[in-house]
């Protein structure tokens, strides 16, 4: 796969594609993506380490920003409790293969007098609606926001421009922010962003993906936990809003170069998938049962994980 198909494989958009054909030229280019620590390192975060690992293997240079002051800003708690999830979130990215990049906390240059003032500066130029709305799809309890909420975006715009970063990738709920950047560091002298956005994952009950339906599949879950998730999933006839589909298309078929489906000689037997294309087409045309998927998919989950588990043990 040449390195414009790796860096832009299952992603929602590019903006631009052109300048990343360009930035693809160059022997120098660095990204990122930022990740407020959690206690639960699901799927969801696994979708944008799939991407820097593409991306890393298409000649990037990769800085994760393990982004302890702005969970602490988005209320997900005290700044000891956020520092503490950070190296456990780190440990658990070296796990899933996301090693030789470079790791940076958050608070260790947010705190700099240097980019305090360039935080203070953009806000001079980004009105309080523009904010609130760049937090939309990011922000906890957004009904009714808090003003360290609002610093928030700022803040990542600022995490873009100090880190020296030619590109940013995130899930599309950062695409506002993202917009920003590209629109406002500019005016403060630091190039526009290329921003690489990923999808939204469905939970595994076809919602929306939440730690308080526990609709996911975690890297601590076990592998009894795994098979019992993936059993109770559902899995529509179709393949559109099918979250077993998902999990192969962005999960399996990236770390896998073929997918084995085991199932009983009476059913068809063994069968095999060079790519995600080939085993949509045979969900599609009837030819595997939404059963043998999700037991499919819950064998090569738990191959993937247990990297993890190895890792952290």
């Amino acid at each position: 796969m040449d390195s414009f198909s790796l860096a832009t494989r299952n992603t929602v958009e590019v903006i631009t594609e052109e300048d990343l054909r360009s930035l693809l030229t160059h022997r120098e280019k660095k990204v990122y993506a930022g990740y407020e620590p959690s206690g639960e390192i699901h799927l969801g975060h696994l979708v944008t380490i799939n991407k820097l690992i593409d991306l890393q293997q298409a000649g990037f240079d990769v800085v994760v920003l393990l982004a302890d002051l702005h969970a602490f800003l988005n209320r997900k708690g005290s700044m000891e409790e956020v520092k503490e999830l950070a190296e456990y979130n780190r440990s658990c990215f070296e796990g899933l293969g996301l090693k030789g990049v470079r790791y940076v906390l958050g608070s260790e240059m947010q705190l700099d007098p240097d980019y305090q003032l360039l935080v203070l500066q953009l806000s001079q130029q980004i009105t309080l609606n523009r904010a609130t709305r760049s937090m939309d799809e990011v922000g906890r309890q957004m009904d009714h926001p808090m003003v360290s909420q609002m610093i928030y975006p700022i803040m990542q715009m600022v995490d873009i421009a100090m880190l020296g970063l030619d590109a940013a990738v995130g899930g599309i709920d950062q695409r506002k922010i993202h917009m920003l950047a590209r629109e406002h560091l500019p005016l403060v002298g630091f190039s526009a962003p290329i921003c690489i956005h990923t999808p939204l994952l469905m939970g595994l009950d076809g919602q929306k993906m939440s730690s308080s339906k526990g609709n996911y599949i975690s890297v601590a879950d076990s592998e009894q936990e795994i098979k019992k998730k993936m059993e109770g999933a559902f899995c529509p006839p179709g393949i559109e809003d099918n979250p077993v589909l998902q999990i192969f298309r962005y999960h399996i078929f990236p770390r896998s170069p073929k997918v084995s489906i085991i199932r009983p000689q009476k059913f068809g037997g063994d069968i095999e998938f060079q790519t995600y294309e080939e085993l949509e087409a045979a969900y599609s045309g009837g030819r595997l049962h939404p059963l043998d998927m999700k037991r499919g998919a819950a064998t090569h989950l738990i191959d993937i994980l247990r990297s993890v588990r190895d890792y952290l043990h």
